[in-house]
C-alpha cells in the first residue's frame, strides 16, 4: 500500500507533482528508487544524485543545515585568518627587536668609545623623550661627541660618512666660535690697558 510519507519524500526528492509520485510509486509497487528510476526514465526528474540513496530530508532543513555548516566554517576561516594575522605581527615585531638588539649606535668621545647603544633603546627614547635626547645629542656634537652606526643591518659607509661630516661641521663652528671669543677677549683686554695707561700719558 502506497503512504503519503512515500509520496512526499518520492515528491521531494523528484521535484514532481502528487499525482505523478504516486502513479509511479503504484508501478513500482512502493519501492521509492524503483519509482525515482520509472520517473527518470520519463524524463520527469535528473535522477537521485547521492549515488541511488533516497534523501528523507526535507529541503527547508537541509538549507538550514547547510547555512549553519557554511556559517561555521566562515568564523573558522575568519578566526584562523586574524589568529595568523596576529601571529605574523608578533613575528614581524620580534624580527624588529632583534635587529634593534643586534644594531647599535656607538657613542665616542675623542676616540674613546663611551657606550654602544641598542637601535631599540634609541628609539624608545626618540619616541618617548625626543625633546630631551635630540636637543642632547645636538650639544654633545659640539664636546668631540661623535656617533657611528654599526650591526649586520647598518653602519653603511653613506650613513657613517653624514654622522661624521655632521660632526666635522659642529667642531668647524665651535673652533669658529672659539676664534671669535678669543678676538673679542683680546680687543677688550687691548681697550682695558690703553684705559689704564691713560691717565699716566697725560701727566707727562
Amino acid at each position: 500500500m502506497i503512504t503519503m510519507e512515500q509520496v512526499e519524500k518520492l515528491r521531494t526528492y523528484a521535484d514532481v507533482t502528487y499525482e505523478e509520485a504516486k502513479n509511479a510509486l503504484e508501478r513500482a509497487e512502493g519501492d521509492l528508487l524503483e519509482a525515482l528510476i520509472l520517473l527518470e526514465k520519463e524524463g520527469k526528474t535528473k535522477g537521485p544524485q547521492s549515488g541511488g540513496r533516497v534523501v528523507t530530508r526535507e529541503p527547508e532543513k537541509e538549507q538550514a543545515s547547510q547555512k549553519a555548516g557554511n556559517g561555521k566554517e566562515k568564523e573558522k576561516r575568519q578566526g584562523s585568518s586574524f589568529s595568523d594575522l596576529v601571529g605574523r605581527f608578533f613575528r614581524w615585531l620580534g624580527v624588529l627587536i632583534h635587529k634593534g638588539n643586534v644594531n647599535v649606535m656607538a657613542v665616542e668621545r675623542k676616540g674613546e668609545k663611551i657606550i654602544d647603544l641598542p637601535l631599540t633603546i634609541l628609539v624608545l627614547l626618540l619616541i618617548f623623550a625626543f625633546w630631551f635626547v635630540i636637543p642632547l645629542m645636538i650639544v654633545g656634537l659640539f664636546f668631540s661627541f661623535r656617533y657611528s652606526f654599526h650591526g649586520p643591518d647598518v653602519g653603511t659607509v653613506n650613513v657613517n660618512k653624514v654622522m661624521d661630516d655632521v660632526a666635522s661641521a659642529a667642531e668647524g663652528i665651535k673652533k669658529d666660535f672659539t676664534k671669535e671669543t678669543k678676538a673679542a677677549d683680546a680687543g677688550n683686554a687691548g681697550v682695558k690697558q690703553e684705559e689704564a695707561n691713560g691717565p699716566e700719558d697725560s701727566d707727562r
